[in-house]
């Protein structure tokens, strides 16, 4: 027989609400990106390229907090549709650098105005003061947790 006495005493589980609460505010951009034909995912990942034009598959999967494995299957559909070059570095053939192609940078740019009105969606059910603060506390939460 199960012992139920541990499992009603046990702590409400973080990581089950982070995932939940994840996926709900995914949701809602994936919503608002949806016209544009891409998802928050591939949106955060063309940012995050823009902004690290060069960078390696390893060193952008370290600072999505990623598995490369992963991001490499997320970077995939955006490699067909002609929107990032997965370039083998010159140094190590191993190693892919990533860099925004033209149409790339354009489907960011387009995409700009779903993903303004999903972060005023969610800054007005938040409001200013706890919007701040949830973002300085994950960001924080991300860094204290390093291993």
């Amino acid at each position: 027989m199960i012992n139920s006495s541990k499992i009603e005493t046990t702590p409400a589980c973080i990581c089950l609400r982070f995932r939940k609460a994840a996926r709900r505010v995914s949701q809602i951009y994936d919503q608002h990106l949806e016209p544009y034909g891409i998802t928050i995912t591939q949106y955060g990942l063309l940012g995050h390229i823009r902004r690290f034009e060069g960078i390696s598959v390893g060193a952008l999967a370290e600072k999505l907090v990623m598995d490369p494995t992963t991001l490499t299957r997320n970077l995939r559909p955006l490699e067909r549709k002609g929107f990032v070059l997965m370039i083998p570095d010159e140094k190590d053939r191993r190693s892919r650098n990533l860099s925004l192609t033209t149409s790339g940078y354009e489907a960011l740019v387009a995409a700009r105005p779903g993903w303004d009105t999903a972060q005023e969606k969610i800054g007005n059910v938040l409001g200013f003061d706890t919007n701040k603060l949830m973002i300085d506390t994950i960001d924080q939460m991300i860094e204290d947790l390093r291993e």
